[in-house]
């Protein structure tokens, strides 16, 4: 399995950007689909964004359509995930996840095998 660390969180303000990454290693990652989900307290983890291994297909969750943007580079083992227009509710623990499944529209967890540990993204208002 492909190990994933995810970098690029932080604080900003309400309006602000921020771009995630996420390094992968240990496995053919160009083979993997990839998504950022992400979790506050007590409740489940959402799907966010996702990018097919050949970075052909992406899909959103309808509250970040238009502000995110996924993208990943192959030669580089990473993906990538561009916030703008951030909203205080955008405020949670983001993941990147890898799945050999990748499903039109919205993902689901469980498809999901190889997780990250998280960064914190906190938008301010």
């Amino acid at each position: 399995q492909v190990q994933l660390v995810e970098s690029g969180g932080g604080l900003v303000q309400a309006g602000g950007s921020l771009r995630l990454s996420c390094a992968a290693s240990g496995g053919t990652f160009s083979t993997y689909n990839t998504g950022w989900f992400r979790q506050t307290p007590g409740k489940e983890r959402e799907f966010v964004a996702a990018i097919s291994w050949s970075g052909f297909s992406t899909y959103y969750a309808d509250s970040v359509k238009g502000r995110f943007t996924i993208s990943r580079n192959n030669a580089k083992n990473t993906v990538y995930l561009q916030m703008n227009s951030l909203k205080p509710e955008d405020t949670a623990v983001y993941y990147c996840a890898a799945s050999t499944i990748l499903r039109v529209g919205p993902q689901r967890v469980a498809d999901f095998g190889s997780w990250g540990q998280g960064t914190q993204v906190t938008v301010s208002s």
